[in-house]
């Protein structure tokens, strides 16, 4: 006898989902009634059901978005919302397993088209920006710190605060770049504007900062106006490829994930164009310990369209051919895990007040970000990479010593 079109996606999935879970728990409740387990019934039991007769199709043909929206949307519930537990239980099982064609094919597949993806000519990396970047400014309030920085915190203290860790990010960055009083910055995706804030407060400098927000921009102009560094802090609506002038030094942190590695060589050939014979850069990027692929396609669809964390290999390769000097690389592992718990954790303390900005299903989707990226970076190797780079090979000491100075 035939199947019907449900019963044969429910027994593909069972079929993918036996070899999948090789560790821990899963019960499984599809749409018409059935339950299934997974696993070797180690640890604690992971309970999700189908409310929808076209979720396991969707997870069939494309696994990594059909799961983000399935939660989304409620067509897949987890008994005690335990998105963590179910996350963690397939991101662990889905790195030891072996799909063969099934998995070659999908990796395969994103890989041909993230050209494509990642294509960000200016019109596309403004509307790219303002699909994140341009939510309320009362969102952002209620789960980072105080100067609403958005990149990874830095933990020489694993007991830091949030504010504290993001102030040594800072400071960390200020002392590779070695800064002094009246040197020029310009500052590549200032996002709203605590790092420019701090370089022109904290050391003296004259920045330049740009971004392609505008709710970024306001906020940023205000901050400078309220703090009275308006003349030492100049915010710019400015596509990075549009700025001429020479720098004693530029920062970039958290922004080479939305240029797109097809732009990488034009993205370094900007910045040598940018520095002074003897300045050095920074670039503080999200970066994966495995080789190259591409963004996951709901992080791309949902979260930061056109966006994509490089391997080590495709910035070095950009690098060396920029005629630009890598002076030096440094590799934070562990430090965006207690980022994302603290973000995390202030998100569902404010989840009423976000919720009234908002609504369920962008509460649900927010959180799914929050606990993928963490998960990411815990379970899946994800790092952050900071390339120390300049035009002249001596323009930093020849030893690190320097970092390290109080």
């Amino acid at each position: 006898m035939a199947l019907s079109g449900g019963m044969m996606w429910d027994q593909l999935l069972d079929r993918l989902l036996k070899r999948l879970l090789k560790q821990g728990s899963l019960q499984v409740t599809f749409a018409n009634g059935s339950v299934q387990h997974y696993g070797n019934d180690t640890g604690a039991v992971v309970e999700i059901t189908f409310t929808n007769t076209q979720v396991a199709r969707r997870l069939i043909l494309n696994p990594e978005l059909a799961l983000g929206e399935a939660y989304m949307d409620q067509s897949l519930t987890i008994a005690g919302d335990d998105l963590m537990g179910m996350m963690t239980l397939l991101m662990q099982n889905a790195k030891l397993a072996d799909l063969g064609w099934l998995q070659t094919t999908a990796s395969a597949a994103r890989r041909a088209l993230r050209r494509f993806a990642q294509h960000n000519p200016l019109h596309i990396a403004k509307r790219n920006v303002e699909h994140h970047y341009d939510l309320s400014v009362e969102l952002y309030d209620l789960f980072l710190d105080v100067d609403k920085q958005y990149t990874c915190a830095y933990f020489p203290d694993p007991d830091m605060t949030l504010e504290a860790a993001q102030d040594a990010k800072k400071a960390h960055i200020a002392k590779k770049l070695m800064i002094e009083p009246g040197m020029k910055i310009l500052d590549i995706g200032c996002g709203w504007g605590g790092t420019s804030l701090t370089l022109a407060r904290d050391y003296g400098a004259h920045v330049v900062g740009v971004t392609l927000s505008e709710v970024q921009l306001d906020h940023a102009r205000a901050r400078a106006e309220a703090e009275g560094l308006s003349d030492l802090v100049e915010f710019r609506l400015t596509d990075y490829r549009d700025v001429a002038e020479a720098f004693d030094r530029i920062v970039v942190v958290g922004m080479l994930e939305h240029v797109g590695e097809p732009h990488y060589r034009s993205f370094f050939k900007q910045i040598r164009r940018n520095l002074k014979p003897d300045g050095i850069a920074l670039v503080h990027t999200i970066g994966r310990s495995t080789p190259p692929d591409a963004l996951s396609p709901w992080f791309n669809k949902y979260i930061f369209p056109g966006g994509y964390s490089p391997a080590m290999s495709e910035v070095m390769g950009a690098i060396e051919k920029s005629d630009l000097f890598v002076t030096d690389v440094e590799v934070w592992r562990m430090h965006y895990v207690k980022t994302l718990q603290h973000w995390r954790n202030r998100f569902e303390s404010n989840i009423d007040p976000i919720r009234s900005l908002y609504d369920d299903r962008f509460c649900r989707m927010w959180r799914y970000y929050l606990i993928a990226s963490e998960l990411s970076f815990s379970v899946l190797g994800m790092v952050i990479f900071q390339f120390q780079i300049s035009r002249d090979q001596t323009a930093v000491p020849l030893t690190r010593d320097y970092m390290f100075d109080a």
